[in-house]
């Protein structure tokens, strides 16, 4: 896969009722440029964990899974996520929340691309 524009940052914590549309709402992204999802688990004592890696290993060539041995609290996971991130544009998205345009993150990019002056586009 070539070197992805967007890196979306899903950081996750005992999120087992929401997370897989969640993470379905970011596969159903239509873009014309390649993205990453990055997902970073904090150590879910429910099934949040399991659903992820499932996620994760259906979907490789999008999905970056990081977890760890311990809960390091919600500032850290986020921390762990965003150095993660290569790309020149990085999108938030809740593991409890989703989004409901399939074209939602290719507007968005388009935008930053459009008018590089803009450091920030939301909704």
């Amino acid at each position: 896969m070539d070197e992805p524009l967007l890196n979306i940052v899903m950081v996750t914590f005992n999120q087992e009722r929401y997370v897989s549309q969640a993470i379905e709402s970011v596969l159903m992204q239509r873009t014309d440029f390649n993205y990453y999802l990055i997902i970073s688990d904090d150590c879910s004592t429910d099934r949040t964990g399991i659903i992820c890696q499932h996620y994760q290993e259906k979907y490789s060539d999008k999905i970056i899974l990081l977890t760890g041995n311990r809960n390091i609290g919600m500032a850290a996971n986020y921390w762990r996520a965003f150095s993660a991130c290569t790309a020149k544009y990085i999108a938030l998205l809740e593991g409890d929340d989703f989004y409901l345009d399939p074209e939602k993150l290719q507007k968005q990019v388009s935008i930053l691309e459009r008018y590089p002056e803009y450091g920030i586009v939301h909704s």
